[in-house]
């Protein structure tokens, strides 16, 4: 005659579900009455979970102890593999916190909308010349094409210096 589900559970420092649940995988098994042969158990926890729970005392381990304690083969432990894990999920949480709150520009379409700037800014600075080129000949007593011609040289030059600069958008 074994433990019970339950009684098992509090011998072995888990929920009954976590029996339950290990019962239904596989990895332990029920004596023919349905309970369980704590020293059977114990075995088959131990070598079919992939992180098996131990009871540390935090008083005689450390927690680098508890740690290399729950380590896999591949020397990822559970513990790290849950706290990057938890840290992923916080950062993802953030951002889509920082989204709601309007705080995050969409990249593409910011780029998009300097891009519109730039260029509204560059035809209006082609269009000038022709609007101001005469009322400047008047004042300075020249020919206006000759002021027209000049101008928009000027200004074409101008810009095709701005043109070469290269911001960075990272």
């Amino acid at each position: 005659m074994g433990l019970s589900i339950r009684a098992y559970a509090r011998h072995r420092g888990v929920s009954h579900v976590a029996v339950i649940k290990a019962i239904e995988a596989g990895r332990i098994t029920q004596q023919a009455d349905g309970t369980l042969d704590p020293e059977q158990a114990d075995r088959e926890w131990e070598q079919n979970t992939a992180y098996p729970r131990k009871k540390i005392s935090m008083q005689n381990h450390t927690a680098a102890e508890s740690i290399s304690s729950t380590s896999s083969a591949n020397g990822t432990s559970l513990l790290q593999a849950r706290t990057v894990n938890e840290v992923v999920k916080a950062q993802t949480n953030k951002v889509r916190l920082a989204q709601l709150k309007g705080e995050l520009v969409d990249r593409p379409q910011a780029i998009a909308h300097v891009f519109q700037l730039a260029r509204t800014e560059r035809d209006a600075w082609l269009n000038w010349p022709a609007r101001i080129s005469a009322q400047l000949a008047a004042k300075l007593d020249v020919d206006p094409h000759a002021m027209h011609v000049a101008l928009e040289a000027a200004v074409r030059e101008h810009l095709q210096e701005l043109g070469e600069l290269r911001p960075r958008v990272d």
